[in-house]
């Protein structure tokens, strides 16, 4: 009887063990290897570098058009003028404004007017400025006339 008794302590003991082990081996783990981690860090930075590029072509566009928004308003303003006085105003006060130059809602723009012969004509430029300048230097000044010949080629599509 002290055998069977003794053997069943073992047996206790074992399965203690093995409980003991097995609820080690199933501990949940936290956290990232760094392996993990640098594929994450790899990903982000691919994506990085082709969504970069495409971001900041959309914002030098999105802000080319409101450059093209304010030249096509003041052009209207100008033949308004025209229409009143027989002449363009020669600078952007005639038009209302109380600088020569004015800057677009967001400044990235300066808009300036240069008068034709005899006040007969217009040239409106819109010049950009800070990143704007840096971004979209093909595009800048930004131009419109009287005729509404828009210029530089290739900016107002």
């Amino acid at each position: 009887m002290i055998k069977l008794i003794w053997l069943h302590k073992t047996n206790i003991n074992n399965k203690k063990s093995k409980e003991i082990l097995h609820s080690e081996k199933c501990k949940k783990q936290f956290g990232f290897t760094l392996i993990e981690l640098m594929i994450t860090v790899a990903i982000v930075g691919i994506l990085a570098a082709v969504a970069y590029p495409s971001y900041t072509s959309f914002v030098t566009q999105s802000n080319r058009s409101e450059g093209q928004r304010e030249l096509l308003r003041f052009a209207n303003l100008q033949e308004q003028y025209f229409v009143d006085y027989r002449t363009y105003g020669t600078d952007l006060k005639a038009l209302g404004k109380t600088t020569a130059t004015v800057l677009t809602e967001h400044k990235n723009y300066t808009i300036s007017v240069v008068a034709g012969a005899n006040a007969l004509g217009f040239t409106l430029n819109a010049t950009a400025k800070g990143a704007q300048a840096t971004n979209d230097s093909t595009c800048s000044p930004l131009t419109i006339n009287q005729v509404g010949l828009k210029g530089p080629p290739g900016c107002w599509d």
